[in-house]
């Protein structure tokens, strides 16, 4: 007899290889291309944007959006500072204190692991609100114009505990704790030496939503922040462009010459645009360390044996 040729499924032709990298190609341009676009808006000059609209192909290229956000000078590079130092600090206090939070209620021989998977996922439907949360901070914990008031109030965050207390369960199992405790290893040495590098998929998925959290932030610099050493990047670009915005209109009420020629030459367009990439492009940049553990933390659990 004659025996069945089976194809194998992972096997694609050259033809459909090909067909498959363009798709992803095209996709790929596409999810990049709006980004793009905002950075040659950004060096587009005003006139431009005013005769003509927006435009991948400008007619005239300019840095005056640049040149208007850098007259901040040394408190631009000083937020960005501050922003970098928040986001490292935060991101670090946060994993520790998420991934141990997480890893306790994963556990099935924690007597407690329902009570407190309870008060995690009730935070996720109630809360105190903003007037008893800016009296604790400021009032009880006098964090007021320190760089805690910017990190502690993001510190915690319900929704990572739950999916990182699912990852522990899905991907540690209990036989290898057991095996560290009967080798002598208590709870710290088995979770450091142990839990975390098999889990290191998970903890740098939830350190890069806890990066873009803190790189983010400016609603905390809004409530805690009144010294200008201490104010981060965010809140920095959000005074830019007020300050832009309360010139422009101010000239359009003034009728004088000189008031104008402010509103004529001032980048109001592409100085927005510009904000956008001081904002995103550290942040994309980082990125990419972290595209291999994320996608890993994403798909990993997702289909038991």
């Amino acid at each position: 007899m004659r025996k069945k040729k089976y194809r194998d499924a992972h096997h694609v032709s050259p033809a459909i290889n090909v067909l498959f990298n363009i798709i992803a190609g095209v996709f790929a341009f596409i999810c990049v291309y709006p980004f793009l676009f905002v950075i040659v808006i950004s060096l587009t000059s005003e006139e431009s944007l005013t005769k003509n609209g927006y435009s991948i192909f400008p007619e005239k290229w300019s840095f005056a959006a640049y040149e208007y956000i850098f007259k901040a000078g040394d408190q631009l590079l000083h937020s960005y500072g501050v922003t970098i130092l928040i986001t490292v600090l935060g991101t670090l206090v946060s994993l520790l204190v998420i991934s141990l939070y997480a890893y306790a209620i994963s556990r099935k021989n924690f007597s407690y692991r329902g009570f407190f998977s309870f008060i995690a996922f009730f935070t996720m439907l109630f809360n105190g609100g903003l007037v008893p949360t800016y009296l604790v901070v400021t009032q009880m914990l006098h964090l007021k114009d320190t760089l805690w008031a910017l990190i502690l109030p993001l510190v915690m965050n319900a929704f990572y505990i739950l999916i990182l207390r699912t990852f522990y369960s899905t991907t540690v199992p209990d036989a290898i704790i057991e095996s560290a405790k009967i080798d002598g290893a208590g709870e710290l040495r088995a979770f450091f030496t142990i839990v975390v590098p098999i889990s290191l998929p998970g903890i740098a998925t939830i350190g890069l939503f806890a990066t873009l959290g803190y790189w983010n932030d400016w609603f905390n610099a809004l409530l805690y922040i009144d010294n200008p050493s201490l104010v981060p990047l965010q809140s920095m670009l959000m005074r830019i462009e007020n300050s832009m915005q309360f010139l422009l209109t101010n000239a359009q009420l003034s009728s004088s010459g000189q008031s104008l020629e402010l509103l004529r030459t001032l980048p109001q367009e592409a100085t927005r645009m510009a904000l956008v990439v001081l904002a995103t492009v550290p942040i994309a940049c980082a990125y990419p360390f972290f595209q291999r553990y994320f996608v890993q933390g994403l798909t990993i659990g997702a289909v038991k044996e």
